[in-house]
């Protein structure tokens, strides 16, 4: 870890000047190295694709794509190797071979101590959503192998906004399909791509260090931390609000 880095996680009682006196009303959470610790399966099968396609990637410029959608990171890939054979032949190998892999992985589980933070967030009334870059059966396959999946019932996939990460399409997204404005919302990532897009959106951001997620900057991060242990100690120090909806608006 670099001095930045340390000096980030030193200064987790401290928010940004521009946040420190907005409470936090909604939690977005990527899934892949956040959830779960999912990276390291999809680098051993991305590296497989890679050498099935033709494509020498490093190990730098393969750890740069987490975060990003699959269909940028194949599409830089082929711009850049020029691998003759087209996005959604390489896209439909790829997602079959990764579906197969994590149907037949047998210890999916939740990263350690995640529900345990997820709960006390239900128990304060925080609404909560996933953002991840993963495609859709992916995620879903994902939170009902790991029992996630009774908690988040708002859940955005890259395929359903214009732009993945580092864009905020995402963030904007699951923001209001929570109700909660970006100023009010806390995202916690592992990969610089994500901690990019959380403050393109204008909301806090925590950053997961996560080995398996390969070595991120995470140093735009408001708060860097290496656990949820390490983020449980914090909670009490971060501003969070119930959020209640004004029902009689609606009305």
């Amino acid at each position: 870890m670099t001095a930045d880095q340390v000096a980030g996680r030193l200064d987790r009682n401290q928010i940004e000047d521009e946040h420190r006196h907005v409470s936090i009303q909604g939690v977005i959470f990527d899934m892949d190295g956040v959830l779960i610790d999912s990276e390291p399966i999809y680098f051993e099968i991305e590296r497989s694709s890679f050498d099935h396609f033709g494509a020498a990637v490093t190990l730098e410029e393969h750890h740069s794509f987490v975060g990003v959608t699959l269909e940028s990171m194949w599409q830089q890939v082929i711009d850049k190797y020029q691998v003759k054979v087209p996005l959604e032949e390489i896209l439909a190998y790829h997602q079959q071979h990764v579906m197969e892999k994590m149907l037949a992985h047998a210890k999916l589980v939740a990263m350690p101590g995640v529900e345990r933070w997820i709960r006390w967030l239900h128990e304060q009334h925080i609404p909560i959503a996933v953002a991840s870059s993963s495609p859709r059966a992916l995620i879903d396959l994902i939170m009902e192998k790991t029992g996630l999946g009774a908690y988040f019932d708002v859940r955005l996939t890259g395929e359903e906004v214009e732009h993945g990460k580092p864009a905020p399409d995402i963030f904007l997204a699951a923001a209001s399909q929570i109700g909660i404005s970006p100023a009010h919302c806390l995202v916690i990532e592992d990969s610089r791509n994500g901690v990019q897009a959380a403050k393109s959106a204008g909301m806090r951001c925590i950053g997961y260090h996560n080995p398996g997620s390969g070595d991120q900057d995470l140093s735009k991060a408001d708060v860097q931390i290496s656990s949820y242990d390490e983020l449980w100690t914090l909670k009490d120090t971060l501003p969070f609000e119930s959020f209640t909806p004004d029902l009689s608006r609606s009305v």
